[in-house]
């Protein structure tokens, strides 16, 4: 799943808090240049000002999206960008005075003072912070890791040109040529050489990889199926316009290191609705810690009396387009459950590339067969091992829903298509979790309903599963 973060206002929510700050203090010297010395938000309505001032702040930033394209922008079309910004926001002003009918009440001076200074100190302010940042290279969102694909005699100048917008949202991490053979710890401007074209699958199988880029003079350059098989792993493909691909699903004409390119991907979602979700996830993560410091009270003496040593279980996973990740659950079961687990793959209940079985003796209180029902069972059963969880929610490793997250003796084992999985985040439940969980025993199976989930994504399906979610716990069906 690929999210359009190059246009999304949220990219540059540091330009944005700090705009609303200066917005705020510009308020205030407008206040007391008329009335002198006061606080302006002892009187009610100064103060409902004050707050319609944030909101429509950030409802012109989410609507208008001034930042794009920001780290660019010389001084003029700073200050035009900023005119414009500030005067949406006292336009809205306005309008909530003149809804109000509070027009009368409030000082004409102040407003034009207000306006006066905000565009003062908010453009020097995003001056100030473009400078800041630049010197210091400094960046608040996660970079994109990205594969460059191209032929060896073009790979210098498309690498020096990518390099030189230091602030879009990719990190070139490999090259792969189409053309020539690679020689032993190659490098271009730092930059390793990690594979031939043919090699690209076998090479992001099992890499932190979140999208390709291709530049090439001619199609035929490219190892046939070679775009179709990375968008069937979930990765997010960017084809420079010089060498289009013909293409149908999702996919527009985006810009990536001063070029034109095609980008194509499985899912293609709006910034809105990447926000949404993560501010769904935020919510629902500090309500699961909460629940979560109330059940560590009771369940950890329980687990340390039943099973001394540590009460929370930590592994390795690998989360969105394989990136590792630490998962953390509520221990139900002993100490040297993973030593065991091998010994045990015999009677893996799953076909493919999970496990699990219903008798299982590495369970806390389970007994030798692992037919007894102790604690481990009830904490399994009621899904209570999962709470933990929501602090990789809150982190950002997961979402409240997702697909499962694999292990990384799985994901070593995984195929091709089985990587499109991972094109979203894993989270704490999802398809496979609602519609049977334990009693599909097919991985495929698991794979199709991920990739139903994937494909067609939205808000309102979020919300369906986890009410399903909460049924399925309460009820405890296809738990074991």
């Amino acid at each position: 799943m690929y999210s359009k973060i190059d246009s999304t206002w949220l990219k540059h929510w540091d330009f944005i808090l700090l705009d609303m700050l200066m917005i705020q203090i510009a308020y205030v010297f407008s206040y007391i240049i008329r009335m002198g010395l006061v606080n302006p938000y002892k009187d009610k309505l100064y103060l409902s000002i004050g707050v319609i001032l944030c909101l429509a702040d950030i409802c012109v930033a989410f609507f208008t999206e001034p930042y794009h394209g920001i780290m660019r922008r010389g001084y003029f079309i700073e200050f035009n960008n900023t005119l414009k910004h500030v005067f949406f926001v006292s336009l809205l002003e306005v309008c909530f005075l003149f809804l109000t009918q509070n027009g009368t009440a409030f000082s004409r001076l102040s407003f034009v003072w207000f306006f006066c200074i905000a565009v003062v100190l908010v453009y020097c302010e995003r001056l100030i912070w473009k400078h800041y940042l630049i010197s210091h290279k400094q960046l608040f969102y996660d970079k994109v890791k990205m594969l460059v694909v191209t032929p060896k005699e073009q790979a210098h100048e498309l690498i020096s040109r990518l390099l030189e917008y230091r602030f879009n949202e990719f990190e070139v991490v490999g090259i792969s040529y189409t053309d020539s053979k690679i020689k032993s710890d190659e490098r271009i401007q730092d930059i390793p050489v990690v594979c031939m074209a043919d090699e690209i699958p076998d090479y992001i199988q099992t890499k932190w990889v979140d999208s390709v880029f291709i530049r090439v003079n001619d199609r035929m350059q490219l190892p046939a199926g070679l775009l179709e098989k990375c968008i069937d792993m979930g990765v997010t493909v960017h084809t420079c316009l010089e060498g289009l691909e013909e293409w149908t699903g999702n996919q527009y004409i985006n810009r990536m290191g001063g070029y034109t390119v095609l980008t194509s991907s499985v899912r293609v979602v709006s910034s809105r609705q990447t926000v949404m979700k993560r501010l769904f996830d935020i919510c629902g993560g500090i309500v699961g810690l909460i629940l979560t410091g109330i059940l560590t009270i009771f369940l950890g003496p329980a687990i340390y009396i039943a099973s001394p040593g540590p009460i929370f279980f930590s592994q390795t996973r690998i989360g969105k387009n394989g990136k590792p990740f630490r998962i953390y659950k509520f221990r139900s079961m002993y100490m040297d459950a993973e030593k065991r687990k091998k010994d045990l793959m015999e009677k893996n209940e799953m076909k493919g590339l999970m496990f699990k079985m219903e008798s299982d003796p590495r369970i806390i209180g389970s007994g030798p067969d692992g037919t007894r029902h102790g604690l481990g069972w009830f904490i399994r059963k009621t899904s209570l091992d999962e709470f933990p969880q929501f602090w990789n929610v809150l982190k950002g490793d997961m979402s409240l829903v997702g697909t499962r997250p694999p292990t990384e003796d799985e994901w070593q084992q995984y195929e091709y298509y089985h990587r499109a999985r991972l094109a979203v985040k894993p989270g704490l439940t999802g398809i496979w979790q609602v519609s049977g969980r334990s009693d599909i025993v097919d991985f495929e199976e698991v794979v199709k309903m991920d990739m139903q989930y994937v494909k067609s994504w939205n808000i309102g399906m979020d919300i369906r599963i986890l009410l399903k979610t909460v049924l399925v716990v309460l009820t405890g069906s296809g738990s074991k």
